[in-house]
């Protein structure tokens, strides 16, 4: 077997000329005393005409092809393919290995079920759209090592068994064979490494790693992803901020030819909150929420009397179409976050039509219409309670309207960082203080005056980069000064022997002279999906898990022998 060229690159250049291509056959068209054949390689496809129609019979698509034969124009081009200019008149070909009828269809546009597909995944990824997804991810990860490469930055492994720390999430547990009933974690993050890493001079380190999380899986999620994870010293906030706009501004351009505008617009938290009800907002439309507390609390309706906050938005030009299915639908919604309910109103004849308005002086009327914008045919949905669940609630509200009436334009990019997080939130149901990040992230200066009276108040140097409505990637400034991070430890709850078992190393460091350093790690996943304009991140990942976390290709997770438990000294309940 010789390959001379790949099939996708052939073209009218190589006119006349004898060729020997390899691949898979996507097609076989028998026109009685000639035969075509569509052979597909990871380049693409060109067409083959052969003449020995007997010997044609036995081929079938997916067999694996050895082709030999002269360049010719084709008499009458196909445009979809790159080498639609020309075809391959074959003087030879090689059955180098047969293939059954394949359970799916291999292109790019398929009919099998996701679970058929990631089953037969070695399959599914000849498809080219899925080729091309991989490709695209190559192109990345070389620009990501060549952009930071040329800026001082070093790669370096940090290892996979690691210690269990909390990070938010729950660990997936390695057992030792050796130490009986203890355990190893594999990482979340690499997270204390990095920060070990640049108390060890390092200063400017990244790494494209493997990370791992136990937690309900959705279509962005998986429990294994990558991350580009990224650590400095001696940076400030700008400093590292704007270097980070530099790598994404060259990934967008080299990859898909977008031209990304610097500087990236900065958001806080809060505002983000306020006004599109997420820490992610997506901006490329408006229907941004507004406040109705003022109004509101003050009407008849005594549900809203001491709430922490009324908040609503405006949709325009779906009152004619909304039933009373969809505002019971809208109110299930509310109960997912959960609030009691959810208000709707309709804009029509110039006035506010619902049952709620019963609540409604003409003044409080008159004010909502002016607030909102509302015109004939709008409606106003909003909500009151407490703050970190009005606003989540309209923000999801907000993003299904948005989909639904196709207020995204395609093939469009927001880009924008959201900084300025709270330090810590609180637990519903328990009341527990928990980091909202992890537990090095620094403070804001100016907020160390809380940590005593009211933890919640504490703002800190943390920052995602968000993009079309993904959280791309996040960080933060981490704490350098010994006494602020044993401070955190405490307010977290944390006790010495905690410290002592999960952290001890981590806090001798401490004491070796820590330089104020800043890092991030990108979701490349999530990025991927972004720059690949697909919703679901098993299309950008070569063998990923369904939503079960089940590998439905080899079974994984699966039992294992007895044997097995036994050298572990593991025991299994039922």
């Amino acid at each position: 077997m010789k390959r001379s060229h790949y099939n996708g690159e052939i073209n009218i250049s190589n006119l006349g000329e004898e060729v020997e291509v390899l691949g898979w056959v996507s097609k076989k068209r028998n026109h009685g005393a000639i035969v075509f054949i569509d052979l597909r390689d990871r380049t693409g496809i060109v067409q083959v005409v052969y003449t020995d129609s007997d010997f044609a019979l036995d081929i079938r698509n997916e067999y694996v092809l050895h082709v030999k034969g002269k360049v010719l124009k084709r008499e009458v081009s196909n445009p979809k393919i790159k080498s639609g200019e020309i075809e391959i008149k074959a003087s030879e070909i090689e059955i180098i290995n047969t293939a059954k009828t394949t359970p799916l269809i291999i292109a790019d546009e398929t009919d099998a079920l996701e679970d058929t597909r990631l089953k037969y995944r070695y399959l599914d990824l000849r498809r080219p759209k899925m080729q091309h997804f991989l490709d695209v991810r190559h192109q990345v990860k070389i620009i990501i090592h060549q952009y930071l490469s040329d800026r001082r930055f070093i790669e370096v492994e940090t290892p996979n068994l690691i210690l269990s720390t909390p990070e938010g999430s729950r660990d997936y547990l390695v057992p030792s064979r050796i130490h009986h009933g203890k355990f190893y974690a594999l990482p979340q993050s690499p997270q204390i490494y990095k920060q070990l890493l640049m108390i060890g001079g390092i200063e400017r380190y990244y790494q494209i790693c493997r990370c791992y999380r136990d937690e309900d899986l959705r279509a962005d999620r998986q429990p294994e992803f990558t991350q580009v994870d990224i650590e400095t010293s001696f940076l400030d906030q700008d400093e590292f901020l704007t270097l980070m706009e530099g790598l994404i501004k060259e990934i967008f351009i080299k990859t898909i030819g977008y031209e990304v505008k610097l500087p990236l617009r900065r958001i806080p938290y809060l505002e983000a909150m306020d006004r599109y009800g997420s820490d992610k907002p997506d901006t490329r439309f408006g229907m941004e929420l507004f406040d109705l507390k003022e109004i509101l609390s003050k009407c008849s309706f005594t549900g809203f009397k001491d709430v922490e906050a009324i908040k609503g938005i405006k949709v325009d030009k779906v009152a004619s179409t909304t039933s009373r299915k969809i505002i019971d639908n809208l109110t299930l919604e509310a109960k997912k976050f959960s609030l009691s309910g959810i208000v709707v109103l309709k804009m029509e004849n110039n006035e506010l039509n619902g049952s709620f308005t019963k609540f409604l002086s003409e003044e409080e009327k008159r004010q909502l219409i002016n607030i909102s914008g509302a015109k004939n045919d709008d409606i106003i949905i909003f909500a009151g309670g407490p703050k970190n669940r009005v606003c989540p609630l309209l923000g999801a509200i907000r993003l299904n309207y948005a989909r639904q009436l196709n207020l995204i334009q395609p093939n469009t990019y927001d880009l924008l960082w959201v900084v300025d997080f709270p330090l810590f939130e609180r637990d519903v149901e328990s009341g527990q203080i928990t980091s909202s990040h992890h537990p090095f992230t620094r403070p804001k200066d100016e907020h160390l005056k809380y940590l005593d009276s009211d933890p919640t108040k504490v703002l800190s140097y943390a920052y995602d980069i968000v993009i079309n409505g993904y959280e791309a990637g996040g960080g933060s400034l981490r704490i350098y000064n010994q006494d602020v991070q044993k401070k955190i430890f405490e307010v977290l709850g944390l006790t010495k022997e905690d410290l002592k078992r999960k952290f001890g190393f981590f806090i001798d460091a401490f004491e070796y002279g820590t330089p104020p350093h800043a890092g991030m790690a990108f979701g490349l996943d999530r990025l991927m999906m972004i720059l690949t304009n697909t919703d679901n991140i098993k299309d950008v990942i070569a063998f990923p898990k369904n939503l079960a976390a089940v590998d439905p290709m080899s079974g994984a997770p699966q039992s294992v022998d007895e044997s097995q438990l036994k050298e572990l000294g593991i025991k299994i309940e039922e």
